[in-house]
């Protein structure tokens, strides 16, 4: 038989003041005390607020003061360094082992922080903190730093939104065209064209953007797009003048132009046509960029300049090396173009 157990007896108000109305003043004073020195950590707060009420704007302004820069910076610059040492998978001394089973926890607190901290004066300090761990996210990628199948993900780091705040801080720090000149060189660097983290699914896929899209809600008049570009073009004209080496390879330019496929999309919507549609005749011969989606871009501005005949030539050789391309195959649909064998049975 289940016994029922009494309900908690609760006053209302009225009950309440009748009741401590018949006490006097030192017992008021004790039964307060006893509140606040046996509750918890919101309950001494609350008590603390009522008996001192500048406290509640002393703490108010401490909760919206922006962390110091310089602080937050030293932190995620020792964190990323023990990260990639292995300090987070091995047994090292400077990680515990309490640390080492929390570091997703830290890996967000720091990842918080460095945004708060682009609130404050010193812009650019706390943007190179959030680029310390942007980096960082995008080599877990392919470097196993934690003890996670999808480091990004079990963080809940979301990239695009911490690369929108940097942005647009610098916008309103230093003027638009600074911000677009170092927005280029990031959209570069850290595009990535199924996001940042493995799995591609997850409760930080949903919320993940591309930096294109990003920098493309910044320009919003059609010069912006004229500065953006010849920004872009310059970054990647410092990349192949880097010489031989892993930048120059022609892997690593493929893959550079398919991150870079929706940015370089958008430029040729917008540019194509225009004064200043010579930059696009950098942008299709680029050597930092290689492989089929640099064929594509020729693709798209050789349609736009009606030049049907060698688009649909472009695109159908973008098909023989990869014919189940989504966007190959809808453009080649685009210009009825006949499908290469494989391709057509992708479809």
């Amino acid at each position: 038989m289940v016994v029922a157990m009494p309900t908690p007896r609760r006053l209302n108000r009225d009950q309440f003041f009748a009741l401590i109305a018949e006490m006097d003043p030192a017992d008021l004073r004790k039964a307060l005390w006893t509140l606040y020195w046996r509750g918890g950590a919101p309950v001494r707060e609350r008590i603390e607020d009522l008996i001192e009420p500048d406290r509640v704007k002393v703490r108010t302004e401490a909760a919206n003061r922006a962390p110091d820069a310089g602080l937050v910076l030293a932190e995620v610059t020792e964190f990323a360094a023990l990260a990639r040492s292995g300090s987070y998978l091995a047994g090292d001394r400077r990680v515990s082992p309490k640390e080492r089973s929390q570091w997703r926890h830290t890996f967000r607190r720091l990842t918080q922080s460095a945004q708060e901290a682009l609130r404050g004066e010193e812009v650019e300090t706390a943007a190179s903190a959030v680029t310390v761990m942007v980096e960082l996210a995008c080599e877990t990628k392919s470097y196993d730093y934690f003890r996670s199948d999808d480091p990004v993900e079990a963080a809940r780091f979301v990239v695009s939104d911490a690369v929108a705040a940097t942005w647009a801080r610098r916008r309103d720090a230093y003027g638009a065209d600074r911000m677009i000149e170092q927005a280029a060189m990031e959209l570069v660097r850290w595009e990535s064209r199924y996001g940042w983290t493995r799995g591609g699914d997850g409760w930080v896929s949903e919320r993940e953007r591309s930096l294109a899209s990003v920098l493309a809600g910044f320009l919003t008049v059609p010069d912006l797009w004229t500065t953006a570009a010849g920004d872009y073009l310059n970054s990647l004209d410092r990349i192949a003048a880097g010489g031989s080496g892993r930048r120059q390879h022609g892997r690593d330019r493929e893959e550079r132009a398919g991150n870079l496929r929706e940015w370089n999309a958008l430029l040729i919507d917008r540019l194509a046509g225009s004064e200043d549609e010579e930059l696009l005749d950098r942008l299709v011969t680029h050597p930092a960029l290689a492989g089929p989606e640099l064929t594509f871009v020729q693709a798209r501005l050789a349609y736009h300049r009606d030049d049907l005949e060698n688009a649909r030539d472009l695109v159908r050789q973008c098909l023989k090396l990869l014919p189940g391309h989504r966007n190959f195959l809808d453009f080649a649909a685009e210009l009825d173009e006949e499908l290469p064998p494989r391709a057509a049975r992708r479809t």
